[in-house]
């Protein structure tokens, strides 16, 4: 495993082993982020965070995951407190009467989409609403993951996620302005 070796040699001090994991990584970990917060300069400082938190703490990697994925998950968090320093908004289904209202079921196989228009129209989402959305169906997360991550009920995260998505399809049939 050439990234388990390269992790390794980091361990022993080796700086070249530090830039290339950094520079295997830092692209993808920015998208990671960026969809989260939804600010190239707050996803840039999330980036330089978690790596200087990955490489600090790289004693405590144990390899029971890939060290991609053990990073995804320090942006992710690291993301999603930029968002709590923001306030976002999420809606308690708990203490809502929204659960009990019909939702409008919108014809998602006939939208045929371009790639570009989706990222833009979820740039759009609010930050609860991105989050969860980004978690989900980016990231692979499962609810309940999703849950433990943001630190709410995982009713609060079905609720945004469709919310989210239906949102979503709101702003691309009304058209990006």
């Amino acid at each position: 495993m050439f990234h388990d070796e390269l992790v390794e040699r980091c361990k022993k001090g080796d700086t070249r082993s530090y830039e290339t994991l950094y520079q295997q990584y830092s692209k993808a970990m920015f998208n990671t982020s960026l969809r989260i917060v939804n600010n190239a300069s707050d996803a840039e400082d999330v980036l330089q965070e978690a790596f200087m938190d990955a490489f600090r703490f790289l004693g405590d990697f144990n390899y029971k995951s890939t060290f991609g994925a053990w990073l995804k998950r320090i942006v992710i968090n690291k993301s999603i407190n930029v968002l709590r320093k923001r306030k976002i908004d999420l809606v308690d289904i708990d203490n809502t009467s929204v659960a009990d209202q019909p939702v409008e079921e919108l014809d998602e196989e006939n939208m045929q989409l371009k790639v570009a228009e989706v990222k833009k129209a979820v740039t759009l989402l609010p930050n609860g609403y991105r989050t969860v959305l980004t978690l989900y169906l980016f990231e692979g997360y499962d609810h309940e993951e999703i849950a433990e991550i943001m630190r709410i009920s995982e009713s609060t995260v079905r609720t945004q996620y469709h919310r989210a998505k239906h949102k979503l399809l709101h702003i691309i049939k009304g058209g990006l302005s």
